[in-house]
């Protein structure tokens, strides 16, 4: 039989035909809600403990019972009877009666599949005493469990209490590394030569990630960290940065293993203006000017947003990068 998602075990019995019933009632329960009842085995199924020795009682709709009495014919009290299933029996009082053998049959398969995604994952366990008593066992050797007292209460009073006012959310711990990747002159012995770069004259070594944020470092709301950058070339008339983020903080460069590119922004930069008397473009002296690009990364929402801004012209770009989000 099936029930709220649970899958009963395959017996040789007559619950067989009540299973292919169950079926037939489910597709149509989109329609009539009434004739399943998965709140009631929800309900039972969240008391189901290791320990407890008593059955279980589920009350069945009675559309449920007279559909099946008349496109079967039999009841479904006859149907249990003639079966030889012993754990799950029809109760004096017109319910189902869920042994403890029956209600382990039932949490067997999914427990089997949530302690080895734990295994594999590390997570912590959810609240059914079941799955703890079963997790426990399987790791409680090798490590400390631990289970939250109302952990789901928690997490939606956390979210309604974030919708209705942002701020509650006063510091994050940062998911991830973030920084740019820059141009820094090139030292001996410091930097490796595949990372060389010899530009008008100058040498420049690549793929440094300049950080502004390490993994599992707190950010309050709002927080801002600013960069100053320039331009390689002068003259340059478009300055690309890139943005990069890592699960860990001990990387140098853009290519270490883990870095990936998270976002990227660009910003034009526009030739600037001659200074009133100045002669030949530019500047007093005629040549254009290092130019200075403030990079900012605000931090402490779901989002982190990052600005670029060219001193000179006031020109500024913008974008947002999910914080959240490995």
């Amino acid at each position: 039989m099936v029930l709220s998602g649970w899958t009963w075990p395959s017996k040789p019995c007559c619950a067989r035909s009540l299973a292919r019933t169950s079926s037939r009632v489910s597709k149509l329960s989109g329609r009539r809600p009434g004739w399943t009842s998965p709140i009631a085995f929800e309900a039972r199924k969240r008391t189901a403990a290791p320990g407890r020795a008593n059955a279980l009682n589920i009350s069945l709709p009675f559309s449920f019972i007279d559909y099946y009495k008349r496109h079967r014919g039999q009841s479904v009290e006859a149907a249990l009877r003639r079966s030889n299933m012993n754990i799950v029996k029809w109760s004096s009082q017109g319910m189902l009666r869920l042994t403890q053998e029956a209600m382990n049959e039932l949490f067997q398969p999914t427990i089997i599949n949530i302690v080895k995604h734990i295994e594999e994952l590390m997570v912590k366990p959810e609240e059914s005493p079941m799955l703890q008593k079963a997790v426990q066992r399987a790791l409680g050797r090798t490590c400390r469990i631990i289970i939250p007292h109302d952990v789901g209460l928690t997490i939606l009073k956390g979210a309604v209490l974030f919708g209705l006012d942002p701020t509650v959310v006063r510091v994050r711990r940062c998911p991830l590394t973030y920084g740019v990747g820059v141009l820094n002159r090139f030292v001996e012995g410091r930097h490796p030569r595949d990372k060389l770069l010899i530009k008008e004259g100058r040498e420049w070594c690549t793929d440094i990630l300049d950080r502004f944020v390490s993994v599992d470092q707190s950010v309050a709301l709002g927080e801002v960290v600013k960069r100053s950058y320039t331009p390689a070339r002068l003259g340059q008339r478009k300055i690309i940065i890139n943005i990069y983020c890592s699960t860990t903080d001990d990387v140098t460069y853009i290519s270490d293993p883990g870095v990936r590119k998270c976002g990227t922004i660009t910003l034009d930069l526009p030739e600037p203006l001659p200074l009133p008397g100045a002669v030949g473009g530019a500047g007093a002296g005629g040549g254009p000017e290092r130019r200075e690009i403030r990079a900012t990364m605000q931090f402490g929402d779901t989002e982190i947003k990052v600005t670029a801004v060219d001193v000179m012209s006031n020109r500024s770009v913008r974008a947002s990068i999910d914080f959240l989000s490995n």
